[in-house]
């Protein structure tokens, strides 16, 4: 789907991840935007992940705001990362079956290991519902390929990734 003013960034077609994994049937599916400041996904939570009656679980809404930060710090350094923690604010109730906007933005780069991000979720009307705050390890390639944090596609899908974001 385009969106306006936002350019798509590619995610991996081949992956079962819960947040943003196209094969995963029960997971989120979440798609990723940037306009140069921020990452940013639409989401419409399914059903089957609410809370109490008709209100999203709070977990889902962790869950986005970790994946939107996560990639906002992929995206913006250009490394891999690892969450490390994360404190979040609930604000607003989200209803089921409405599209909610997630923004993550990389905060700082604390040092080559270490950077944090900022992630907040809105509603329709462009409430505040959510806002969280992170700390993300992060690594280069090979030091990810040594600590074995993923596979060999990511690794491919990675590099790929980054070669687009130099041109």
């Amino acid at each position: 789907m385009k969106r306006s003013g936002y350019t798509f960034l590619p995610n991996r077609d081949d992956h079962h991840c819960f947040g943003c994994g196209p094969k995963n049937p029960v997971g989120l599916q979440m798609q990723f935007y940037t306009d140069g400041k921020a990452v940013v996904s639409w989401v419409k939570i399914p059903q089957h992940l609410c809370g109490w009656k008709d209100i999203a679980h709070g977990g889902i809404l962790f869950t986005i705001l970790d994946e939107v930060m996560a990639r906002s710090i992929i995206y913006g350094l250009k490394c891999i990362i690892l969450t490390k923690s994360i404190t979040v604010e609930f604000r607003k109730p989200v209803s089921m079956g409405t599209e909610i906007r997630a923004e993550g933005r990389v905060l700082q780069s604390v040092s080559k290991r270490e950077a944090l991000a900022e992630g907040i979720i809105y509603n329709e009307a462009g409430d505040v519902c959510a806002r969280a705050t992170g700390t993300f390890a992060t690594f280069d390639p090979d030091t990810a390929k040594k600590l074995g944090v993923a596979d060999d596609a990511m690794f491919r899908w990675f590099e790929n990734y980054i070669a687009t974001k130099r041109a």
